[in-house]
């Protein structure tokens, strides 16, 4: 599912190509819960800042910049889980972008978890290597030919500097409450938000207009999905669902889901998505005419899960329980989130992953 977390200027999702590095090397070594999260929080903080500094034109592009940018976050927090010198520091990030890939194109299929992944492991063998001597360029980045003018036409490397570690990135980085990418959440809450009106019937409707910002159109205006991956990029698959069901919930981006034939029909009935440079990508506008002439518009300005409007505590462990009886119904989902909240104050982070797989 696409349930990840999003940066707000960059739409990158740091967790993805990061959390998988600190957690595997937490079971192969002793490290504390405070290690760990400093090794998480240096990951994100670097994928987010390199990524500020090639944005917007490197996504536009065509590059995914989870991919491409979470190499480098990767590297760096297996890093300082590994003690690496600064000068091995270095060798780790030109290991790294040796390896920085992945492209949009593969949005709506199994690939683009290929390309994350491929982010993870990437950014671990570059620490490792750099560890083991394998030297790397003095300037991967910022050089003539290193990944920033590489994959940039205009990049800005002083904003991978600016008010470090006084300002964080991290601070402005999203929980998804619906599986799906970050610019269908405030359509989403539109459609639901129209969806509890008790004069409103999904029966009815005959026409839906979207408007957003332009990176709405340019990842989700998809009407002829036929999976439910590539559900997870349709607005008109979110709007329908949203809209007839009042849920937006994993079933809903189902290949079930995106063949219902109620589904299907009120998908047909959403024009193709209009942008506005001025709307902001937690916020959309949806308007609704009906066959007899009723008309509903929301407007949506900070979709849930945003800077403006977070996830509770209690809405981020019902999504974490959600999603742990999905994947792994077996083990004990509330134990495994107590821990990790509590997880600076755990002396050998190794000691509860037991928690995370199902008992035998």
């Amino acid at each position: 599912f696409d349930f990840d977390d999003t940066h707000q200027g960059t739409i990158i999702h740091p967790t993805a190509p990061v959390a998988p590095v600190v957690l595997a090397l937490a079971e192969l070594r002793p490290v504390s819960g405070t290690k760990l999260l400093h090794a998480f929080v240096l990951g994100v903080e670097v994928t987010c800042r390199i990524g500020n500094a090639i944005s917007p034109g490197h996504y536009n592009r065509g590059w995914h910049i989870t991919s491409t940018c979470g190499i480098f976050g990767a590297a760096v927090a297996a890093a300082k889980l590994l003690d690496l010198t600064e000068e091995e520091i270095l060798w780790a990030f030109g290991n790294a972008s040796a390896q920085a890939s992945g492209l949009v194109e593969t949005l709506g299929f199994m690939a683009k978890s290929v390309g994350v992944g491929t982010a993870a492991r990437g950014g671990l063998l570059a620490a490792l290597m750099a560890k083991g001597g394998v030297e790397g360029p003095p300037m991967p980045l910022e050089g003539p030919r290193g990944f920033l003018k590489v994959l940039c036409h205009a990049p800005k490397p002083e904003l991978i500097e600016r008010e470090l570690g006084s300002d964080w990135e991290n601070l402005r980085n999203m929980f998804k409450p619906y599986p799906c990418g970050v610019v269908l959440n405030p359509v989403i809450d539109a459609c639901l938000d129209l969806h509890r009106k008790p004069d409103f019937s999904a029966d009815l409707v005959s026409d839906i207009t979207v408007r957003g910002c332009p990176l709405l159109k340019a990842r989700a205006d998809r009407p002829n999905v036929t999976t439910g991956r590539e559900a997870q990029v349709s607005a008109q698959h979110a709007v329908a669902v949203a809209l007839l069901r009042g849920t937006a919930g994993a079933a809903d981006f189902s290949d079930a889901a995106v063949n219902d034939p109620d589904v299907k029909a009120l998908r047909a009935t959403v024009r193709p998505i209009e942008t506005d440079e001025a709307i902001p990508v937690e916020a959309a506008y949806v308007s609704v005419r009906c066959s007899d002439g009723a008309h509903f518009e929301v407007r949506e300005l900070a979709a849930t899960g945003s800077p403006a409007r977070p996830m509770t505590d209690a809405a981020l462990r019902d999504k974490f329980a959600t999603l742990a009886e999905y994947g792994s119904p077996a083990i004990d989902a509330g134990a495994l989130a107590d821990s990790l909240c509590a997880l600076r104050d755990v002396s050998d982070v190794g000691s509860i992953m037991p928690l995370a797989r199902p008992k035998a």
